[in-house]
């Protein structure tokens, strides 16, 4: 029996963040010149959905964090995205790789044009771990809802098969989950922005649900 996911968020923060007001999802203010900022409903559209689908009670609006506060440390699940360049400072990759050893989670969606520069930066980040393609058997995609066939596709892009990577710790933990070629993120936007199907925007909300369940469950 899956445990209530208001359950978990509420043990996991309480306990690994300790903040006074409900949680809320945040977003990755980093430099470089790529565009953080697009789309600003992703984040409480996705809070929304969980609410309402896991049961969770994160607030429906989304924090902005930079790499080097030490605010990173309050937000259970911390967004990256963007279509340009990424670039983080040695204070900033210090921050953040203290944040995601104790227990952070990014989740970085490739928004069409920031892999080089993401996979970059990863690499600066943990010189001596690498991102491993996650198989569509993997727990993620059935934390929740099922997606048999993995990870699925929600803009063309390249028309390439779209791929989740992951970058685990000492323990088998997901530090940073990696979408690319799916554009999971754009999927959670409100049906006027990018116009896509109601089929599509539930494909993609699900999948946002099912990372939130599966980092909040801290299923291995």
């Amino acid at each position: 029996m899956r445990i209530p996911a208001v359950v978990i968020l509420l043990l996991v923060v309480c306990a690994a963040w300790s903040q006074p007001r409900a949680p809320r999802l945040a977003r990755m203010h980093y430099a470089g010149g790529g565009d953080w900022y697009n789309d600003p409903d992703i984040l409480p559209n996705l809070a929304r959905f969980a609410n309402g689908e896991l049961g969770t009670r994160f607030e429906e609006e989304q924090s902005v964090v930079q790499p080097a506060d030490r605010e990173l440390f309050n937000y259970p699940f911390v967004l990256l995205t963007g279509h340009g360049n990424i670039r983080f400072s040695s204070r900033e990759l210090q921050n953040m790789r203290d944040w995601l050893l104790r227990g952070g989670f990014l989740y970085a969606d490739d928004d069409y044009g920031m892999n080089d520069a993401f996979r970059r930066e990863i690499a600066r980040l943990f010189p001596d771990r690498e991102l491993v393609e996650l198989p569509a058997g993997h727990p993620l995609f059935s934390s929740w809802f099922a997606f048999p066939g993995g990870l699925p596709k929600i803009h063309e892009h390249d028309g390439e098969r779209p791929q989740a990577f992951a970058l685990f710790d000492d323990y088998g933990r997901i530090m940073v989950l990696y979408t690319y070629e799916s554009n999971i993120s754009d999927g959670w936007a409100s049906p006027h922005v990018h116009k896509d199907p109601p089929d599509v925007r539930e494909k993609a909300l699900r999948m946002g649900a099912n990372i939130l369940y599966y980092i909040l469950a801290g299923e291995a």
